[in-house]
């Protein structure tokens, strides 16, 4: 999100306490590395659940009960959720932006990514999917 939006640490560090934590510079840099680099520190999912809330609560506003609580662990399905109501995004920009990036899915398929996992339709959002649906998004923003 930080490169397809350009984002700055005081942007980033802005979405986390949306979320519901005053991160640090630091952490944020220690998040941010790659995995090879000296100080690298892997991003946990209750922390990637408060920026994704972050995110959420800057683009579409603070809902009527506060800061929602984080998930403690999250899927790909859970991620894509949170980056499509962040983002308002419809079927068909999602499936547009998989086009950019030569994958197609139908619009069934991707529907049952947002379906409830008790569903008999119910799809898990695989790595790969959801690779190209970040790049995919990324083409489709940064062209604009």
């Amino acid at each position: 999100m930080r490169y397809i939006f350009d984002y700055s640490d005081q942007q980033m560090l802005a979405k986390f306490e949306l979320g519901g934590y005053k991160a640090s510079r630091q952490e944020l840099l220690a998040w941010m590395s790659r995995e090879e680099e000296p100080g690298f520190v892997l991003c946990e999912d209750v922390m990637l659940a408060r920026f994704l809330n972050g995110l959420i609560i800057k683009n579409r506003g603070p809902k009527g009960d506060g800061i929602p609580e984080p998930e403690q662990l999250l899927s790909n399905n859970i991620i894509l959720r949170k980056l499509k109501i962040a983002l308002s995004l419809q079927a068909d920009d999602l499936l547009k932006m998989l086009q950019l990036n030569g994958f197609s899915i139908s619009k069934h398929e991707l529907s049952a990514l947002f379906r409830n996992p008790e569903h008999k339709n119910y799809r898990r959002c695989l790595d790969q999917l959801m690779r190209n649906i970040l790049d995919g998004m990324e083409k489709y923003y940064r062209k604009k």
